[in-house]
């Protein structure tokens, strides 16, 4: 995953920062996690890649606070030993996943701890931290105070059981001290109580109309973020402290005397680990993350890290006084669901990255069908039934089906086809059906373009699938087999059109689909480099005229079927063994991976 080359910002060119939310080392990634940050800022990087842009790709392993903790004691280890034992799990999931990130980290390093001490620090000294008085709750048993993640009962609001600081059933965010029935979630037996400690709060008001200004700017994916953000920094609302300092051991240390013992929030360091990921990559990292005249930066998450981001993150930036690279956009999505609720790492429900790849579903097929049900708008739910129907309609039936269909046409013997020779249409005098053709081409590019570079990558990925219907009309429509029989001419500029939408359609399925267009697949059959067709605005003007895109007389490779389908009786199959939650299941996985299904690659 990690570029093996520094990279830094380039004068003069669009240099692009993207992010994807820290996932917390406590458990390997579930579907939910992969599509809600890692998988949508993968396609975006891709995607800016394919433009000609500059792109630096960061993320890692959230490894401190309470969850890793929680883990620890679960597991009798200590909590290093969590994360060096998950860091390398979600590295190797990322892995599979083909997320191309130029620097995969984790907070738990030494260049993390200068990076959160020098913004603390910097805070400290612009007079924005101050001494608080609290009472917060304490387990006896335990003999320690409880951050608000360590303690469970019931929401005040809605009476469902949660952690004490969000409700996951309807989100409101709480303080443990507010909860019904609260218990130590450490040793699920006693009841906490009350007692004073003293931490230090940031005060968030002092820099609350700079972070209203960025919020006006800011480019929000939708509209739960923009108002998520606007109720926040409404100016006729005092922003309220922000408490960044908890009673916990394992954590980045608090660089002032009397609070030694206590470490920094779990959310005022892991923002920040984006910086010191970047700092891992590149010395000079500061050409990245205070440089707002020349770098962009684009942030991922799940809708509920929003506040974080686009508050709490550029507060401690603004406040510090220095010129950093604050956000241009933040991408948020709603929650994937599963069954009757939400996946959850923290339960075991859902499926996991792990899982995933020990279905023998490639994973050209897992990054489509999760972009195809991206939660943009609202929450969306996963099934594996709507996995088959995505895949045996739109992936084998559509674009399998033109891909395969075009190029085994020139593969077939003189008599039949091509020999697998692109044509000379030097001859041929255009139609208004070619034009026509050629047009509706290049404006689906551009609708793809359009809708990536906002971030709505659902409404991309359609327009690039719909190249593959019209052009599965347009053979059909052109009849093709008799054009080559009654019309040799014409069948042969009707072949090489077709030949160049493949083209196309295979460099807009990179960011979505990197396995399936290079190496053994689509290109490998189209014997063509990487860069026969990209983003650039010049090739964006070549997708109306297709039929210039492969040169005449180019050799094409062998042709084969590019997906197989799935059974009923596979999904039957997988529906059983993915039913309980992640422990009681795992058996089943390791039989399923030893199994016999093989779908979706041919």
């Amino acid at each position: 995953m990690d570029g093996s080359s520094e990279k830094l910002p380039i004068e003069g060119e669009r240099n692009v920062l993207v992010t994807s939310a820290l996932p917390y080392v406590n458990n390997v990634p579930h579907l939910g996690n992969i599509i809600g940050s890692v998988l949508s800022a993968d396609v975006f990087a891709r995607f800016c890649r394919l433009r000609g842009h500059n792109v630096l790709f960061v993320s890692g392993t959230d490894e401190y606070g309470t969850t890793t903790e929680v883990r620890a004691a679960m597991e009798n280890v200590s909590p290093r030993e969590i994360c060096d034992k998950y860091h390398p799990l979600h590295r190797a999931i990322y892995e599979w996943f083909d997320i191309s990130f130029d620097q995969f980290g984790r907070t738990s390093t030494p260049e993390h701890t200068v990076v959160c001490h020098e913004v603390f620090n910097s805070l400290f000294r612009n007079n924005l931290l101050t001494e608080q008085t609290i009472e917060q709750l304490y387990c006896e048993d335990c003999l320690k105070f409880l951050a608000d993640s360590l303690v469970e009962g019931n929401c005040p609001h809605c009476h469902a059981s949660c952690k004490g600081d969000q409700c996951e059933t309807c989100s409101a965010f709480l303080n443990a001290r507010d909860l019904l029935n609260p218990i130590c979630k450490i040793c699920q037996s006693s009841t906490p109580a009350l007692r004073t400690t003293d931490h230090l709060f940031l005060q968030l008001a002092s820099v609350q109309r700079d972070v209203h200004a960025l919020s006006e700017r800011i480019a929000f994916s939708n509209q739960l973020a923009v108002t998520t953000t606007k109720n926040l920094v409404n100016l006729e609302n005092k922003l309220p402290p922000k408490c960044i300092t908890r009673d916990l051991k394992w954590g980045v240390p608090v660089p002032v005397e009397k609070f030694k013992e206590k470490v920094m929030y779990v959310w005022f360091d892991a923002p920040l680990g984006y910086i010191s990921i970047t700092k891992c990559h590149t010395s000079k990292w500061e050409l990245w993350w205070k440089n707002p005249k020349n770098v962009e930066l684009h942030l991922f998450m799940g809708k509920d890290n929003v506040p974080f981001h686009s508050v709490h993150f550029p507060s401690y930036l603004t406040g510090t006084g220095e010129n950093w690279t604050l956000p241009h956009s933040i991408h948020a999505t709603h929650f994937l669901l599963y069954g009757a609720g939400k996946f959850s790492k923290s339960k075991g429900i859902g499926v996991f990255g792990d899982e995933a790849k020990n279905t023998n579903i490639p994973v050209e097929v897992w990054r489509y069908y999760l972009i195809s049900v991206r939660p943009e708008a609202s929450d969306s739910r996963f099934s594996w039934e709507d996995l088959q129907a995505k895949l045996n309609s739109e992936l084998a039936d559509n674009l399998g089906n033109f891909m395969n269909r075009v190029l085994t046409f020139v593969a077939k013997p003189p008599e039949k086809g091509y020999d697998s020779t692109i044509p000379d249409v030097s001859d041929v005098v255009l139609s208004e059906t070619d034009i026509d053709f050629g047009h509706l081409l290049k404006n689906h590019v551009q609708e793809y373009v359009k809708a990536l570079e906002k971030g709505k990558l659902k409404d991309g990925l359609k327009a690039a699938m719909a190249i593959a219907s019209e052009g599965n009309r347009h053979f059909q429509r052109t009849k093709v087999w008799k054009l080559f029989v009654e019309d040799r001419s014409r069948c042969s500029f009707v072949v090489k059109t077709l030949v160049g939408a493949v083209c196309i359609l295979a460099c807009l399925l990179q960011p979505y689909m990197p396995s399936f267009t290079r190496g053994t697949r689509v290109l490998k059959q189209l014997k063509l480099e990487v860069n026969e067709f990209t983003l650039h605005d010049e090739d964006i003007e070549r997708a109306q005229k297709p039929w210039e895109i492969v040169p005449a007389g180019h050799k094409i490779g062998k042709p084969s079927p590019l997906f197989r389908k799935l059974s009923d009786n596979d999904v039957k199959e997988l529906e059983r063994r993915f039913c309980g939650n992640q422990t009681d299941r795992h058996e089943d996985v390791v039989l399923l991976n030893k199994s016999k299904l093989k779908v979706g690659v041919a």
